[in-house]
């Protein structure tokens, strides 16, 4: 594909992705002033929010994303999601999973205009990266979202890697699914890395999938099991995600 035509494919998705945020903030507003008193765990909005995701992938013709695995039985079962994080369209693939979860997410993104704003709508939640109190604070959101039995979504890595290597893994999330009793969710995202690249703004060719693993339970657990807990949950990602890039060939 000739860089002229990967350049026009870019732009026609960029717009549909603008667009579709343009129509989603409307409905945004209206959906959570009519649930909000009844809707505690802001589920509908964010829902209806993360719809995005599937809209603006199904139109970009440089993109076939889909997801796999056994998906929770109960939507309102509260787990802390894990995911490897290849791209920002993880986020766009990871939000075609048929149930809500509340996004631990920079907070310099909850300034971008109309964007931001929809995030704060859905009830996501903002980290200032490096500042303790504010992480302090963002974990204690994520256990009132999660006491309203809706799930966190948190990549552990930080920040997308630059290599097909994983980053170390954070302790946040999973001291958080600890000190909370509820399950670990691990997710595996392939081949969002060629979909588009760090500090690029062209589009390429990429077969994403994100595949939901069993859920690794934390009952008995304390703060000593941390490290074992993230080990065991970075090993069964990285082994489902080299079994799906193997797939692809």
């Amino acid at each position: 594909m000739s860089r002229l035509w990967q350049s026009i494919l870019s732009l026609w998705a960029w717009l549909v992705l603008v667009l579709c945020i343009l129509i989603w903030f409307p409905l945004l507003l209206v959906v959570r002033l009519f649930t909000a008193p009844f809707d505690r765990g802001n589920y509908v909005t964010g829902y209806l929010f993360r719809r995005i995701g599937p809209a603006t992938a199904t139109l970009n013709p440089l993109w076939r994303f889909g997801y796999s695995g056994k998906m929770p039985d109960d939507p309102r079962k509260p787990f802390v999601v894990v995911s490897n994080h290849e791209s920002f369209a993880d986020i766009l693939l990871i939000s075609h999973l048929p149930w809500e979860m509340k996004w631990l997410s920079k907070a310099e993104l909850f300034r971008i205009p109309v964007m931001g704003w929809m995030m704060w709508l859905a009830g996501d939640i903002p980290v200032k990266r490096g500042f303790g109190p504010s992480a302090v604070e963002a974990m204690e959101r994520c256990r009132q979202v999660l006491r309203n039995r809706v799930s966190v979504m948190i990549f552990p890595e930080g920040t997308r890697s630059k290599t097909a290597e994983l980053l170390p893994f954070k302790d946040g999330a999973f001291r958080l699914a600890i000190e909370a009793g509820v399950p670990i969710l691990p997710l595996a995202v392939s081949g969002t890395g060629t979909a588009l690249p760090k500090h690029g703004w062209r589009f390429g060719r990429s077969a994403a999938e994100v595949r939901v693993l069993e859920p690794v339970e934390t009952s008995g657990l304390t703060l000593d099991d941390v490290p074992a807990l993230k080990a065991k949950v970075r090993d069964l990602i990285i082994r489902t995600r080299d079994t799906l890039a193997a797939a692809r060939g």
